[in-house]
């Protein structure tokens, strides 16, 4: 088992039935990354939160500062001065994720203009690519735009990871894999899944930047 998703079951012994498939979706973002692609996520309420939290542990260091390298570093020096280079020396690596939240303008115009429950499909069918990847949370696991998103998905080549709980929704049949905290309860689903995706960023950015443990 991973250090960081062994963590995590440590201190949360419930996790243990999820640990293949967590430690498959950490297999293939590490790949996605390697090879340049994109992570979205989505998800509503809490888990708009969370779809926010995981993005921000993504495109900055999370234990890791993820430093600028001499040549990013001379290239800022050279292009800006010194004073440019020294701020550029507070800039981390980060990895290519999107939160399908943070277009409210868009969102709003669309729920509008056109339908809300498609929102989601929209932008992943607008800026996905093949070989992509989209997370999608519902506690539930039977969140309408969700589902819709998981379609676009698959008919856009975008591998699809449903994060939910053991409501067995019908969002599962839809995901390429399903994460399912075991728990019925909307709160005590999501207290599991700050865990389970803690431990996921951490394992992608141990295995992309080195290990920071």
């Amino acid at each position: 088992m991973s250090y960081w998703i062994n963590e995590a079951v440590v201190r949360h012994p419930a996790l243990e039935s999820v640990v293949p498939q967590l430690e498959e979706a950490v297999r293939r973002t590490v790949e996605l990354f390697r090879n340049g692609g994109t992570f979205f996520v989505a998800g509503n309420g809490g888990s708009a939160s969370d779809a926010d939290h995981i993005c921000g542990e993504l495109l900055k260091g999370f234990k890791s500062l993820r430093p600028f390298d001499k040549e990013s570093l001379d290239k800022w020096e050279e292009l800006f001065g010194a004073e440019a280079r020294e701020k550029a020396s507070r800039l981390q690596k980060g990895l290519r994720a999107v939160s399908l939240l943070s277009h409210p303008g868009f969102n709003s115009a669309f729920a509008n203009d056109v339908d809300a429950s498609i929102s989601f499909a929209q932008q992943l069918l607008a800026l996905g690519r093949k070989g992509d990847i989209f997370l999608g949370i519902s506690t539930g696991g039977n969140a309408e735009n969700i589902k819709y998103a998981l379609m676009a998905a698959k008919t856009a080549g975008i591998y699809s990871i449903l994060l939910t709980g053991n409501k067995h929704g019908v969002c599962e049949k839809y995901a390429d894999l399903v994460i399912a905290a075991p728990e019925s309860e909307t709160f005590k689903i999501q207290e599991l899944h700050l865990p389970i995706y803690h431990a996921f960023c951490l394992e992608v950015e141990d295995a992309i930047f080195g290990n920071h443990k």
